[in-house]
């Protein structure tokens, strides 16, 4: 799938941009998710230090690993070398309705990294529960 950037750019564009968000960017939902667990787990008083000392370490170690992984795969997918010399008269960029599709995903994942109470706010009765059974014990 080497080189396909060029021939596909909105393609190209929105993978990019989704696969940005599941590296954690500000502004992006990923971010709020990471910064949500990473809050928890150091604030909490149910662990140990040296828990969630390593705790920390191994979500380090994702969050160093995944850029790796990913940007080398968006590098390959879309500018890499072709394996084979196939005309690309199959390859076609995406319509408007693969558009209409990308960018109705791509909003609430700008939304939820913009503004994440607006989602939050949709559990708080759900975790209120889960906290008064569990933990005030």
């Amino acid at each position: 799938m080497g080189g396909i950037a060029i021939p596909m750019p909105k393609i190209f564009t929105m993978f990019s941009s989704f696969s940005m968000a599941s590296l954690a960017l500000p502004g992006m939902s990923g971010f709020v998710a990471e910064f949500i667990v990473f809050f928890g787990i150091i604030t909490s008083q149910k662990y140990l230090l040296i828990s969630k000392l390593g705790i920390t370490f191994v979500m380090a170690i994702g969050i160093i690993l995944t850029p790796i992984y990913s940007l080398s795969m968006l590098r390959q997918m879309f500018y890499g070398y072709k394996l084979f010399n196939a005309p690309n008269s199959y390859v076609f960029d995406s319509g408007p309705r693969e558009l209409f599709v990308s960018i109705a995903i791509f909003i609430p994942v700008i939304g939820i990294g913009m503004y994440p109470d607006f989602v939050l706010s949709l559990s708080v009765d759900k975790v209120e529960v889960l906290l008064s059974n569990f933990v005030y014990r």
